[in-house]
């Protein structure tokens, strides 16, 4: 299919809530396809509409080149609802496509339960845990306007600033189509 550029950390599109997908048609189908393609060309895990300038309720997920997951199946997720999360949270380092070189601990449930519509538009409940669960949680905030940034203390923040300024103005060094300032 295609390969779209990603958009960064500061564009817009990135901070507003994804709409509602009506009814999984041919452009739906088309713009899973780019999704996936675009998240695989970056070397990523996952990848929200948003982050490819989609306003849809769409992430996709496929953890096949991590240790350990090499058997799970690739997941697309269409107006997505967490249902569950574990009162058991942890600490792990996060990255995004979004922020490029930009890694920081963000806590998570350890264990979710999600509802979502399949491509077939049927209804799924899926259990996650671990890595699985923070790919997801991470990829359904993109789809309410929210990074990385937006889950650390303040403080942590603050030390990231100069790095989030230079991904804003596109001063960094990325390997894979991004969108222009």
């Amino acid at each position: 299919m295609a390969i779209i550029p990603i958009q960064m950390y500061g564009d817009r599109i990135l901070k507003e809530k994804a709409k509602t997908v009506k009814k999984v048609d041919d452009d739906i189908i088309i713009k899973i396809k780019n999704m996936f393609d675009t998240m695989r060309n970056a070397n990523g895990i996952g990848l929200a509409a948003n982050q490819i300038g989609y306003a849809d309720s769409i992430f996709v997920i496929d953890l096949t080149p991590v240790e350990g997951y090499e058997k799970v199946k690739p997941l697309t997720a269409i107006n997505p609802q967490i249902i569950l999360e574990s009162e058991e949270k942890v600490f792990m380092e996060e990255g995004c496509l979004s922020l490029p070189n930009l890694h920081a601990d963000v806590e998570r449930a350890e264990k979710i339960k999600i509802r979502y519509i399949d491509t077939d538009e049927k209804e799924v409940e899926l259990e996650a845990d671990d890595l699985y669960a923070r790919v997801i949680l991470h990829e359904y905030d993109h789809l309410l306007g929210k990074t990385i940034p937006d889950r650390i203390a303040y403080g942590v923040k603050k030390k990231l600033m100069k790095e989030l300024r230079q991904i804003t103005d596109r001063a960094f060094p990325v390997d894979y189509p991004v969108t222009d300032k």
